[in-house]
């Protein structure tokens, strides 16, 4: 098994499950963490990679849904596929509301199980890739001089260059050789590109342009 394969986690209290599911992860050529409880699973440091988690609802320490909650911030690349032998209609509807990737019931085919997991780690795969290209396009905001962060913001809100040097107090020249760096140190091949990086900037709650 390659060690760069997706990992896929297994939080169950019955061992017999684990058992079985981690044969299974192994045969479908994906790697297996098992865990028998919430608390050993919050102490395995977290994966950057494409990843998902098969939870068992009623665990010992902290139920399923608790858990969802718990991690629902550091983890959010990582999907989760809820399996219970006693859900119900408003169980289901919370964790699907809270980002569940699915809500199976014991016991559940392999194939449907498979199938499941397939989809929740192409849905993990995007997520980390997102999170990838956002680092990337912070790094690169980062690399921009206090003037150049003024002058983008103040173009990509549609100010003439002529304006955007009233603004600032500069020259109309000035403010074009700063839209020409931050162009460049942005990577941007258009204005239209750079106000979407802008707007996804502005949208990540931790650094707002």
């Amino acid at each position: 098994m390659s060690d760069t394969a997706p990992l896929v986690f297994v939080v169950d209290d019955d061992a017999s499950v684990r058992e079985s599911l981690e044969a299974a992860i192994a045969l479908a050529g994906w790697r297996p963490r098992v865990f028998a409880s919430a608390t050993a699973f919050l102490a395995c440091p977290a994966t950057d990679g494409p990843c998902c988690l098969i939870l068992d609802v009623g665990l010992p320490d902290v139920n399923g849904l608790d858990l969802q909650a718990l991690i629902a911030g550091e983890r959010s690349h990582m999907p989760i596929i809820f399996i219970t032998g006693f859900g119900d209609v408003p169980m289901t509807v919370r964790a699907m509301k809270a980002g569940a990737a699915e809500f199976l019931t014991k016991p559940c085919r392999d194939d449907v199980l498979l199938a499941a997991i397939e989809a929740a780690l192409e849905r993990s795969r995007a997520a980390v890739d997102e999170i990838a290209a956002m680092r990337a396009l912070r790094d690169r905001y980062a690399q921009l001089s206090r003037r150049e962060r003024e002058v983008m913001a103040l173009i990509v809100r549609g100010l003439l260059n002529k304006q955007v040097g009233g603004e600032l107090g500069i020259s109309e020249i000035t403010v074009k050789a700063h839209r020409g760096r931050v162009m460049e140190k942005m990577r941007a091949r258009s204005f239209a590109e750079l106000v979407k990086m802008s707007d996804r900037l502005a949208s990540a709650p931790s650094r707002p342009v």
